[in-house]
């Protein structure tokens, strides 16, 4: 399994993997948002394993980013641009938790993402889903 930001063999590349999705004019209020439980970086396992639950099932996640988050899933498979690669750590270091949930509440225009929010998750799902996803880049707690 590949750490770096190249998609796995075979998929689409994600596009600009650094570059920021949430328009300039949400982006200030984005950041501000915090998950209801403090940090992704602090989640308790509990919360973590609710996420991978929800990423797996529920929400769906999996199908597009892969059980390993590598953008591999069934319909990420399909999808140019690829899915967002959830093992960048580059990209995990640089996108503040209210700017991921964003994404999750709102797509990501010109990608296969599509509003999650509250059409398939919570904002509280999705809050756990974010702290589940964050742990696939293995430096993302230093």
């Amino acid at each position: 399994m590949s750490w770096g930001a190249g998609p796995a063999p075979g998929l689409a590349d994600e596009v600009q993997p650094l570059r920021p999705r949430v328009p300039v004019s949400e982006r200030i209020w984005a950041r501000k948002l915090v998950p209801p439980f403090g940090s992704t970086k602090t989640a308790s396992p509990e919360i973590v394993e609710q996420g991978r639950v929800l990423y797996e099932g529920k929400g769906a996640c999996v199908s597009c980013h892969g059980k390993n988050g590598l953008g591999d899933g069934p319909i990420g498979r399909r999808l140019n641009p690829g899915p967002r690669n959830f093992t960048n750590c580059r990209f995990q270091k640089r996108r503040h938790d209210g700017e991921l949930f964003w994404i999750i509440k709102n797509g990501s225009p010109g990608t296969g993402m599509v509003p999650m929010i509250p059409v398939t998750i919570t904002e509280e799902e999705a809050w756990k889903i974010l702290a589940y996803e964050r742990r696939f880049c293995k430096d993302w707690q230093k």
